[in-house]
C-alpha cells in the first residue's frame, strides 16, 4: 500500500512539474495517455490514469492463436436496403471499395423479408409485387462486384412473429426462436458461401433491442444458439458472430416508466451481461465475439480504465471475460465505432459526445492504428456507417452525425482520412499472427494446407528453394512457428542488410528466433525469408515488444 501511494505522489508531482517545463511535448504525452485535447482535462485524466494503473493488470493474453483476425480491419456500416434506386447502392459499393474498406455490416431485417406471415418471401406493400429477396440479392451481387465481404446483421422480428406484435417493441424477440431459426437458415442457404459472416441479433443487453423484455443473458443464449446452429447446417465456413454487446454502464434490466414517461434507461453492463452468457453455456455458439467500439468524450488514446467509465479502451474490460472464460482463442470484433460530430448550431443534445469535423476524421484513423498496433485479438472494426439514404434525420438526430457521406455523396473529412488510413501499408505488430496475415506477401510456390492439428486449422508451407515470404513488422522479437524438416534452412533478410542463412531443422516442432533486436525499444523492420532447403511450413508469426 505504501508503495502504490508513493507511486500515485510521485507521479502526481512529475506531471505538474513537467507541464510547466515543456507544455507542449508534455500535452501531447497527455494525450496519448488521456484522449483529451485540453490541458485541465488531460491533467485530471492524468491523475485518473495513475489511479488505473494500481488496479491488477487485465488479462488479454496477446501471445496466443487467435481465430478470425489478421485479415484487413477496415470495414463500415451499411443501409443499402434503404437505397431504393439500385445506381446509388453501386455508388455507394464503389466509394467504400475506392477507401480501402473491405468489410461491410449490413442488415438483412427479418421484417423486411419474411413480411407477411410464416415462409412468405413475397413483398406486396407495394405494387406491382416482387420477390423480398430482390434487393438483398441485388446488395450480395455488389458486394461481389467490388470484392466486399459481408457480415449481415440477422435482426428486427416482423410483427407476426409476437403474439402481442410491436406492442412489446419493434425489435423484440419471437414468441418462438425456431421461428427465427427458420428464418436464419434460409438467408443462410440462399447465400451459402457467397456472405463470409452472419451476426445473430443486435445489443441484447439493451433497450429497445430486447424490447419491453427485461434484458436476460439466458433467453439470448439459447436465441443464439438457435441461430449458430441454423447458420453451420445451411452453411458449416460461414462466421457466427454474437450479437453486438451495446458498452454501457446499465445495471436495471427492465425499461421503466411513470405515467408513461421513461425513469430507467433498461440495459445490464456488457461486461456482466458477458460473464452471464458463459454462465448459460453460450461459449461453443459463436465464432467471433462483437461489442461497440464508440469513442465518446474522449480519443482513441484514452487508455483510463475504470468500469463506470466508457472510452475506446473497452474492449480490453470484455477481452478480460473471454480469457477468464477460456475463449482466448476468440476474436473481438467492433461492430460499430466512431465518434459523433453534430455541430453545436444544430441544437441537437451531444448524447454521442461531439467532436469537430477534423477531430473526427482524425480519431478515426489513430483509432484503426491503435486497434492493430496494440491489440492483436481484434479483428474487423465496423465504422459507424457509410451514409444515410436521406437527410430526414438531420435536424432530429444526433446519430446522423456519424456518416461518412452525406445523403447526397458528398464526401466528409472522415471519409478521405479512413481511405488514407486504409491504403497505409500493413504492419504486423504484437501478437501471435496466423499465416495468412494481411501484412504478409507469399512469392513462389506455397499453399495454404488445411490442418487439424494446426494452431489455427491451416498452415502455409513450401519445399521449392527460392520461395519467399515479406512483411513489415514492429516489435523487437519475431519469431516463426511452424514444423521443419532436419535440413530445413531459411535466408533472413532484415531491412535491405545482407541475408543471412539459418538452419530451422533443429528446431522440429518449436519456435524459431528469426529477428531478435538490440534496441531498447520496439522498432519498425521489414523482413524477408527465403526457403534455401528443406520443407517449410508455417503455422504462424509471433511478435514480441520486449
Amino acid at each position: 500500500m505504501k508503495q502504490q501511494t508513493a507511486f500515485l505522489s510521485g507521479f502526481i508531482l512529475l506531471i505538474i512539474s513537467m507541464v510547466f517545463i515543456a507544455r507542449q511535448p508534455i500535452q501531447q504525452t497527455l494525450f496519448n495517455l488521456t484522449g483529451e485535447e485540453t490541458l485541465l482535462p488531460q491533467i485530471s485524466g492524468g491523475l485518473q490514469y495513475a489511479l488505473t494503473r494500481l488496479q491488477p493488470p487485465l488479462q488479454t493474453a496477446d501471445n496466443v492463436p487467435i481465430q478470425h483476425v489478421g485479415m484487413n480491419p477496415f470495414g463500415v456500416n451499411t443501409f443499402l436496403q434503404n437505397e431504393v434506386e439500385s445506381q446509388k447502392r453501386d455508388k455507394a459499393m464503389r466509394l467504400i471499395s475506392e477507401a480501402g474498406i473491405t468489410w461491410i455490416r449490413q442488415e438483412f431485417p427479418w421484417q423486411d423479408l419474411e413480411i407477411h406471415g410464416k415462409g412468405d418471401f413475397e413483398d406486396r406493400r407495394h405494387k406491382p409485387y416482387q420477390s423480398a429477396w430482390a434487393k438483398y440479392d441485388n446488395i450480395v451481387e455488389l458486394a461481389e462486384k467490388y470484392h466486399l465481404n459481408i457480415m449481415a446483421r440477422l435482426s428486427t422480428p416482423p410483427a407476426w412473429s409476437r403474439t402481442l406484435t410491436d406492442t412489446v417493441g419493434t425489435f423484440a424477440p419471437p414468441d418462438n426462436f425456431n421461428d427465427y431459426g427458420d428464418f436464419v437458415e434460409a438467408v443462410a442457404r440462399r447465400y451459402q458461401g457467397r456472405i463470409a459472416a452472419y451476426q445473430i441479433w443486435n445489443e441484447p443487453n439493451i433497450y429497445p433491442e430486447w424490447g419491453e423484455y427485461p434484458i436476460s443473458a439466458e433467453k439470448y443464449t439459447e436465441l443464439l444458439k438457435i441461430g449458430y446452429t441454423r447458420v453451420k447446417v445451411a452453411d458449416s465456413k460461414a462466421i457466427v458472430v454474437m450479437g453486438a454487446l451495446a458498452s454501457t454502464i446499465e445495471l436495471d434490466r427492465q425499461r421503466r416508466y411513470s405515467n408513461g414517461i421513461p425513469t430507467s434507461p433498461g440495459g445490464l453492463s456488457d461486461v456482466l451481461f458477458l460473464q452471464q452468457l458463459y454462465n448459460a453455456g453460450a461459449a461453443p455458439y459463436f465464432d467471433v465475439l462483437a461489442m461497440q467500439g464508440y469513442g465518446l468524450w474522449s480519443g482513441p488514446t484514452d487508455r483510463r480504465m475504470q468500469p463506470r467509465v466508457l472510452n475506446f479502451s473497452r474492449p480490453l474490460y470484455v477481452r478480460d471475460v473471454m480469457v477468464r472464460n477460456g475463449d482466448a482463442h476468440k476474436a473481438i470484433w467492433l461492430s460499430e465505432l466512431g465518434w459523433n460530430a453534430v455541430p453545436p448550431e444544430s441544437g441537437l443534445p451531444p448524447v454521442y459526445g461531439q467532436v469537430t469535423l477534423t477531430q473526427q476524421a482524425r480519431y478515426t484513423a489513430m483509432a484503426y492504428q491503435r486497434m492493430q498496433q496494440e491489440w492483436p485479438w481484434l479483428g474487423v472494426g465496423f465504422y459507424w456507417f457509410f451514409k444515410q439514404a436521406d437527410d430526414r434525420e438531420k435536424n432530429s438526430n444526433s446519430q446522423y452525425y456519424f456518416r461518412l457521406v452525406e445523403p447526397d455523396f458528398t464526401l466528409l473529412p472522415v471519409y478521405e482520412a479512413l481511405k488514407v488510413q486504409a491504403h497505409q501499408p500493413p504492419i504486423m505488430a504484437q501478437g501471435w499472427h496466423q499465416p495468412n496475415h494481411w501484412a504478409i506477401d507469399y512469392h513462389g510456390q506455397w499453399q495454404r494446407v488445411e490442418r487439424e492439428t494446426a494452431p489455427l486449422g491451416a498452415v502455409m508451407q513450401s519445399s521449392q528453394v527460392g520461395d519467399s515470404v515479406a512483411f513489415t513488422f514492429i516489435g523487437r522479437r519475431l519469431e516463426l512457428a511452424g514444423k521443419f524438416e532436419e535440413n530445413g534452412r531459411l535466408a533472413v533478410q532484415i531491412d535491405q542488410q545482407s541475408p543471412v542463412e539459418i538452419s530451422v531443422g533443429k528446431n522440429i516442432n518449436d519456435r524459431v528466433t528469426v529477428v531478435q533486436s538490440s534496441y531498447l525499444y520496439p522498432q519498425k523492420y521489414q523482413v524477408k525469408l527465403e526457403v534455401t532447403s528443406g520443407q517449410i511450413i508455417i503455422e504462424g508469426f509471433v511478435v514480441n515488444q520486449n
